[in-house]
C-alpha cells in the first residue's frame, strides 16, 4: 500500500468511527484513537523503532497489508521468468489472464494494469516504510538519547538504508526512470508529498542507490546483528553495490572497474561460499537456511500464528503442481520446452548450445516418453543432461524431490502451457516446512525466496573480470568452472549409488524414502562423468582451454547464468542489460510456438525494454512522465 492510499484508509476509519459515536455524544469520544490506528508517539521506543525496521523487511514480498499477490512476489518471477522464455503462466487460459498479458508482452492492456501497479506499489511500499524507520529512530535519539545503544541505532540506519536501496533498485530494474524518495520527503499528501517526479537520469538513480549502500556499508556490522541471519550486514551492502554497479555497467561502461573492485572484494572476503550442493540452495530443510550462500532472501515463515499463511512463501503459492500432486494446486510458472532443451550438454558435459545450433529441436528431453528404451526402464539412449536440469524442472517419471515422480495428471492444461513444472520453490516431503493454515496449505512453505545469491554475484563477478579494464579473462572461467563443479556433485536420484544396482527400477522409484544421490560425480582431468539413472543420463563438464576472446568469455558466462539461475526471476533483466532481448526472445517466441500456441505472432520490441508505469500511478502523481512507446 502506497503512504497516500494508508493515510486515506486512516482518515477514513476515523470517520467512520466518528459516524458511529454519534449515539454517545455526551462522551469525550473525539480525544480517544480510532480502533485499528497506532498513536505515533507510541512507537517512540527502541521496540517501536525495531518494529518499523522489520516492517520495511517484510516488504520483500507480498503481503496482506500492501499491494496483493503475485504481481509483487520477492522472486519477481512474474517479471523475471514469465517474459524471458524461462517459463510460461502456466494453468489454463482462464485463471490470471494479467500473467497471459505480460508474457506476450501486451502490457498496456487493463488487465496487465493491475500487476504491475502491485510491483510499483510493493517497492515504493517498501521504500516508505525504511524511510519511516529512519525518521522514526533521528526522533527517538533527539528525545531519549539513551533509549537506543549506539551500536544498534547504527545498524538500525544501515538496514533502513539497505532496504531502501534495493526497493528503489527493484523500481529501477521495472522501469528505470523512477523518483527516489529519501527520509526527508515527509511532505504530506495533501500539500504535493510523496508525489516526486522521475525526470533523474538514469545513471543518477544508480549512483543514488550506490550513494545509500556506501552509507549502509560504514554503519552496518560485519555480522548480523543479534545473531539473526536474515539481517542485512556490511558484506550484504558491499555485494548488493557491486551488483548494482553491474547493471550501471550497462549504461556507463566506466563502471565496470568499481564493480571489479567491489565484488574482488567480496569474494575474498570468505565471508559467502557456495553451498555444497546444488540441492542445499532452494530447500526447506532448515539445516540449510540462510546458509553460506544465502546474501539477501526473504524470511518465509509457517506455523507463526498468522491466520491466513500470508508470512510463507506468499508471492510464489501459486507455483506447485496441480491436482493428482499432493499440493493440489495451482500449476503457474510452468518451465518452457526452451528452458528444458537449454539443459542438454555434448559429450564434454558442456552446454549443447555452444556448438549446436539445433539444441532447441532436441526431442529426448521435451518427448522422453517416446524413448522406448525410457519406457521399458532403460537409459541408455537418453540424451545427456546438465543435473541442475531435474534440481530446476519438474518432468514426468522423474522424481520429483522427494514426493514420488512426477506425472502429466499434475498439470492443469498440459495443451496451454506445456507438461513440465516449478520445482526450485518446492519443499520436500521430509523436510516438514509446509503449512497448516489459509487456503490450499500444502502450497505454502517456509522456503526461503532468494533475491541474491553467491553464485549470482559470483557471475557477476566474472562479467566484470571480462569487461573492466584491469580485469582478467580467464577468471571468468574459473568462475564458471567453480559453479560448474558444484552443478556436479549430486543429481537428483531415488537413493545411493547401490540403490541403483541392487534394486530394480520400479522398487527404486515407487520408494518411499526417494532422495538425492549422495555419492559425487566422477571429476576427471576434462569433465565430471556421467551418472546414469532410469530417467536421465547426467554429465557436466568444466571449461578446459582458456577464455581468448570477449564474445567466448561473456557466451560461457550468460549461458551459465541462465542454467544456474533459471526459474530465480532474473534471465528477462539480464536480456535487457545485456541488449540481447530482441534477438533471443523473438527467437524463442518462433520456436516455442509451434508448442505454445498463444506465442504465434508475438513480439518483442524496442519499447518493451521498460515496463510501463502503471497508469493510476500517473493520475495519483502528474509529475511522473511515461516511459518511451507507452
Amino acid at each position: 500500500m502506497k503512504q497516500q492510499d494508508r493515510n486515506r484508509l486512516l482518515y477514513g476509519m476515523a470517520v467512520v468511527m466518528l459516524a458511529a459515536g454519534g449515539a454517545y455524544a455526551c462522551k469525550d469520544f473525539l480525544n480517544i484513537p480510532p480502533q485499528g490506528t497506532v498513536v505515533e508517539a507510541s512507537l517512540e521506543t527502541k521496540a517501536g523503532v525495531e518494529g518499523t525496521l522489520i516492517a520495511a523487511y517484510r516488504s520483500l514480498d507480498c503481503s496482506s497489508s500492501s499491494a496483493g499477490s503475485w504481481g509483487c512476489a520477492a522472486s519477481n518471477w512474474v517479471w523475471g521468468s514469465v517474459p524471458s522464455g524461462d517459463a510460461h503462466k502456466g494453468s489454463n487460459a482462464g485463471d490470471q489472464q494479467p500473467i497471459n498479458d505480460i508474457e506476450t508482452f501486451s502490457w498496456a492492456v487493463g488487465e496487465a494494469e493491475g500487476y504491475l501497479n502491485q510491483k510499483w506499489s510493493q517497492a515504493y511500499e517498501g521504500v516508505f516504510r525504511a524511510n519511516a524507520t529512519l525518521n522514526l529512530l533521528n526522533r527517538v535519539q533527539a528525545s531519549k538519547p539513551l533509549e537506543i545503544p549506539t551500536a544498534d541505532a547504527n545498524s538500525i540506519k544501515g538496514e533502513a538504508l539497505f532496504l531502501r536501496a534495493h526497493y528503489h533498485f527493484e523500481a529501477y530494474r521495472m522501469w528505470g526512470h523512477i523518483p527516489y524518495y529519501f527520509e526527508a520527503d515527509t511532505t504530506p499528501v495533501a500539500q504535493g508529498g510523496f508525489r516526486k517526479a522521475n525526470d533523474l537520469p538514469l545513471d543518477s538513480i544508480v549512483k543514488l542507490i550506490v550513494a545509500d549502500l556506501n552509507s549502509a556499508i560504514a554503519l552496518l556490522p560485519a555480522t548480523p546483528r543479534n545473531g539473526d541471519l536474515g539481517r542485512a550486514t556490511s558484506w550484504a551492502a558491499k555485494a548488493y553495490k557491486g551488483r548494482v554497479q553491474v547493471y550501471g555497467a550497462a549504461r556507463n561502461p566506466a563502471l565496470w572497474d568499481s564493480a571489479l573492485v567491489t565484488l574482488r572484494a567480496v569474494q575474498a572476503s570468505n565471508v559467502y561460499k557456495l553451498e555444497t550442493s546444488f540441492d542445499h540452495v532452494w530447500t526447506g530443510f532448515t539445516q540449510y537456511r540462510n546458509g553460506s550462500e544465502t546474501i539477501l532472501a526473504f524470511q518465509a515463515s509457517v506455523r507463526d500464528g498468522e491466520p491466513s499463511g500470508w508470512n510463507s512463501n506468499w508471492g510464489e503459492r501459486l507455483n506447485f503442481p496441480h491436482s493428482g500432486s499432493h499440493f493440489g494446486c495451482c500449476g503457474f510458472h510452468q518451465p518452457s520446452y526452451n528452458l528444458v532443451n537449454f539443459y542438454a550438454v555434448d559429450a564434454n558435459g558442456l552446454p549443447l548450445a555452444l556448438t549446436d545450433p539445433n539444441w532447441n529441436t532436441t526431442s529426448a528431453l521435451t518427448l522422453a516418453q517416446g524413448d522406448t528404451n525410457f519406457a521399458a526402464g532403460r537409459a541408455g539412449s537418453l540424451a545427456p543432461v546438465d543435473p541442475r536440469l531435474d534440481w530446476t524442472v519438474g518432468r514426468d517419471s522423474v522424481p520429483y524431490k522427494d514426493w514420488g515422480l512426477h506425472n502429466r495428471g499434475w498439470i492443469r492444461d498440459a495443451s496451454y502451457s506445456g507438461p513440465f513444472s516449478p520445482k526450485r520453490n518446492v519443499h520436500e516431503k521430509g523436510a516438514n516446512a509446509e503449512n497448516n493454515v489459509g487456503w490450499q496449505a500444502t502450497q505454502t512453505n517456509d522456503v526461503n525466496i532468494h533475491i541474491f545469491r553467491y553464485a549470482d554475484m559470483l557471475l557477476l563477478l566474472a562479467e566484470a573480470e571480462i569487461h573492466a579494464t584491469t580485469g582478467i579473462l580467464d577468471n571468468a572461467r574459473t568462475i564458471v568452472n567453480q559453479i560448474r563443479a558444484r552443478a556436479g556433485k549430486v543429481a537428483q536420484g531415488c537413493g545411493t549409488a547401490d540403490t541403483l544396482v541392487t534394486k530394480a527400477w520400479p522398487a527404486c522409484v515407487t520408494n518411499d524414502t526417494i532422495k538425492p544421490m549422495a555419492v559425487p560425480m566422477y571429476q576427471g582431468a576434462n569433465s565430471i562423468d556421467s551418472l546414469t539413472t532410469p530417467w536421465a543420463k547426467y554429465r557436466i563438464g568444466l571449461y578446459t582451454l582458456p577464455f581468448t576472446t570477449v564474445a567466448q568469455a561473456d557466451q560461457a558466462v550468460q549461458y551459465e547464468r541462465r542454467l544456474e539461475l533459471a526459474m530465480e526471476g532474473q534471465r528477462f533483466f539480464d536480456l535487457r542489460r545485456w541488449r540481447t532481448a530482441n534477438t533471443e526472445i523473438n527467437n524463442y517466441v518462433t520456436v516455442e510456438g509451434r508448442h505454445i500456441p498463444y506465442l504465434a505472432g508475438v513480439a518483442y520490441t524496442a519499447r518493451d525494454s521498460l515496463y510501463p508505469i502503471p497508469s493510476n500511478q500517473l493520475d495519483l502523481a502528474p509529475l511522473l512522465v511515461q516511459n518511451p512507446g507507452w
